[in-house]
């Protein structure tokens, strides 16, 4: 944290392949979160090893390992900070709901102008892969 009481998030780095299980350290217990300090957290969800989060308005952050491309940031760069993922704000989408699998990260968004909502999995190096309509009500 900054003076001025703002988070700086720190960048990625490439993991080397045999380094892959050492770099993410695996926690079993509770820790705050480090997020920027304006951001109010609707939900979280955690896979094996990655972390998501979604703001109240509707932004996604995702940390930890990201080998599969679970972080959707369009690599398969791990991260040890949070950091928001940009693919969908380019794209007007809000996110309403996360889920983390332990190699995957599923979403539920709002599209920007039809209003629909849709199921998106983010995965395959952080590529968005349309799943049809979210079922429900």
């Amino acid at each position: 944290t900054s003076a001025a009481g703002s988070t700086t998030l720190m960048p990625c780095r490439e993991q080397p392949a045999a380094q892959d299980a050492a770099f993410i350290s695996i926690q079993a217990f509770p820790a705050l979160l480090d997020l920027p300090q304006n951001l109010e957290v609707s939900a979280v969800s955690c896979g094996s090893r990655h972390t998501a989060v979604v703001t109240r308005g509707g932004e996604l952050y995702t940390w930890g390992w990201g080998k599969y491309g679970q972080l959707g940031h369009g690599t398969n760069v791990s991260c040890d900070q949070a950091r928001r993922v940009e693919h969908l704000v380019a794209k007007g989408l809000r996110v309403e709901e996360v889920v983390c699998g332990p190699w995957t990260t599923y979403i539920r968004v709002r599209e920007p102008r039809a209003q629909d909502q849709g199921c998106c999995q983010v995965g395959d190096e952080g590529e968005l892969c349309s799943a049809g309509p979210a079922p429900g009500p």
